[in-house]
């Protein structure tokens, strides 16, 4: 297929992103793509030339980032295509996560689904034009040229239906459900209704397709759970946490969990490991451990926050991500094992142990390896083959060290930012592990998180996102303030020290100083393009909706100002989420769980 293009004079323009600080546009600095980086330089640069700007977002760890790189990115004719006819953009979504979850929105709004690679056309004025994932090499470059042929001949009309598209999006998001107002026994109802018409009672979880954790909405069911004990979520929630714990999320060898798993059986997992996740399912398992009184998914925290510790936080503060994909560029690979290799390893009793503890099967229909899952109880293995459990016991341990000895020969990329707010969510999940465990390296890891935070990513008047040899980096979101001010509220109970408690506070101040207005919250207090819009509730996504966690902290405090700002929003609040609930988990539970000044609940 021959494209035809009008002659424009090429610009002048290089690739800016060798030796960036992030690792995820580091490793971009060599594609034939001019990437540009995003401020408002480039965005008049867009104008001025009169191109679409094209936007393409992703993370380090993702494994289909990697995938159209190395199809689209390093692909020299895409890339002549791109740097003649465009203005492209490439961003890590943990550094600029306001921009990255306002294209995530119009592109789940106008697609029906949305993810990463993200990548988003707009006009040179920045409104949104059309947004997909990942696509194959050929169907993005013919992309690319039927949206530069409409771009030539009807720019006039293409920027008049963009920006009303945009508008459009815009009062569909900020529009109230109408109506009166929710109880909040109604409020809890209906949420329940929601999630448990979601919920697969045969395997745990949320929908039909893949399985994400869903903290947020986990979360508010215990919660709910706690107060109101009932047989049926009880038993849903004790499946999916157990699911959650025994099958693919979880990486049974090192500890910790994985981001998802693409199967709704939790069967196959996508191999990035997120801080994020280990910080919010550690607290999770932890409130699981309290509401269920059982031992065992305290064991599941404690084994989740001591692979972060030991793997995750070295030094002062927390890495962002472990790759998907090993230093070659393979999938799970760092993961995944061979029957041959498997036996070279482990010999005699100690193998078939280890095969039947681990569900170690399945070679001949997975030549790229099994990934050790939990089948059995050690306590069952036992009975089966009539040993101590001591012994079996001993043995796996002994299986487990031999296995990951050879597994840390082998290289996983890391991506070592460390970021405010996913390092306020640990914090806040090792202050929890240190009280409910009585684990003095939770405590130390946690005051070495604290001063980290405190010192190096706290000016005195404003949080950086993250910093690379001593300067800023990225733009502190909302989110950053939520977390942090959550994680130090925390360590201030654990701790004692009542100042980290008033600089929570503090940190609360700036988030309403900066993030909210009288049309609702911020994801940024700097945006660039038009259309970024306020909301009176935000939705949770994999982490929690950071304005709930603001309203729930606000409403709690000792400040009153804080107490009377987080009161006046909650009727505004609550009716922005009454319409559909379960994707406003966070502020559900803000609004039901939340102790005022007279520690009641909001009715």
């Amino acid at each position: 297929m021959l494209l035809c293009f009008v002659s424009l004079p090429a610009l002048a323009l290089q690739n800016q992103l060798a030796n960036n600080p992030s690792p995820y546009l580091a490793m971009h600095g060599d594609d034939p793509v001019h990437w540009q980086a995003w401020n408002a330089q480039t965005l008049a640069l867009a104008k001025k030339e009169g191109k679409l700007l094209f936007i393409s977002s992703g993370y380090f760890a993702c494994h289909w980032c990697h995938v159209m790189q190395r199809e689209s990115y390093q692909n020299t004719a895409i890339a002549e295509l791109l740097n003649t006819w465009f203005i492209p953009v490439k961003i890590d979504r943990e550094l600029n996560p306001a921009l990255d979850e306002h294209l995530i929105d119009f592109v789940q709004r106008t697609q029906g689904h949305a993810g990463w690679p993200l990548n988003v056309f707009l006009t040179p004025e920045g409104y949104p034009l059309a947004g997909l994932t990942y696509v194959p090499a050929e169907q993005f470059r013919v992309l690319l040229g039927r949206l530069q042929k409409m771009w030539h001949a009807e720019k006039v009309q293409v920027t008049g239906l963009a920006r009303q598209a945009l508008d459009e999006l815009v009062r569909q998001r900020q529009s109230a459900t109408p109506g009166a107002p929710l109880s909040g026994k109604e409020l809890q109802q209906k949420f329940l209704e929601a999630a448990m018409a979601m919920a697969d009672e045969m395997a745990g979880g949320f929908g039909q397709q893949n399985r994400f954790p869903m903290t947020p909405q986990l979360s508010t069911m215990l919660e709910i759970q706690a107060r109101e004990p009932n047989e049926s979520l009880a038993h849903f929630l004790r499946l999916t946490l157990d699911y959650m714990a025994r099958k693919g999320l979880r990486d049974h060898l090192a500890g910790g969990f994985f981001r998802y798993t693409v199967d709704p059986d939790w069967q196959t997992p996508h191999y990035e490991k997120m801080l994020y996740t280990q910080a919010l399912l550690a607290s999770l398992y932890l409130r699981a451990a309290e509401v269920f009184k059982e031992p065992a998914y305290a064991e599941v925290a404690r084994n989740t926050l001591s692979f972060a510790v030991r793997e995750m936080c070295n030094g002062d503060a927390c890495v962002a991500s472990f790759s998907a994909v090993d230093d070659k560029g393979v999938e799970g690979a760092y993961y995944l094992w061979k029957e041959a290799e498997l036996q070279q390893l482990l010999q005699g009793e100690q193998w078939e142990l280890a095969r039947k503890y681990w569900q170690l099967k399945g070679f001949d229909s997975r030549p790229e390896g099994v990934l050790p899952m939990q089948s059995v109880s050690v306590e069952e293995l036992a009975r089966s083959r009539s040993r101590p459990v001591v012994e079996v016991r001993k043995q796996l341990q002994q299986a487990r060290q031999l296995l990951l000895a050879a597994r840390s020969k082998r290289n996983l990329p890391v991506d070592d930012k460390r970021l405010a707010g996913w390092n306020g969510l640990m914090l806040t999940a090792l202050s929890q592990g240190a009280r409910q465990l009585d684990a003095p390296k939770f405590l130390d890891a946690g005051e070495k998180l604290r001063n980290y935070l405190v010192k190096q990513l706290w000016n005195g008047k404003q949080l950086y996102r993250a910093v690379h040899e001593g300067k800023p980096v990225g733009q502190a979101s909302l989110a950053d303030y939520a977390y942090v001010a959550r994680g130090l509220k925390q360590w201030a109970e654990i701790s004692g020290n009542r100042n980290d408690g008033r600089l929570a506070d503090e940190l609360l101040i700036v988030a309403w100083r900066d993030f909210y207005t009288d049309k609702g919250w911020l994801s940024s207090s700097r945006a660039l393009l038009p259309g970024m819009p306020s909301v009176q509730a935000q939705e949770d996504g994999a982490l929690p909706a950071a304005a709930a966690i603001i309203m729930r902290l606000s409403l709690a405090a000792e400040n009153a100002q804080l107490r009377s700002q987080a009161q006046k929003l909650a009727p505004a609040t609550r009716l922005a989420v009454q319409g559909n609930p379960f994707w406003y988990a966070s502020s559900v539970e803000a609004l039901l769980l939340s102790r005022t000044g007279t520690n009641s609940p909001i009715p």
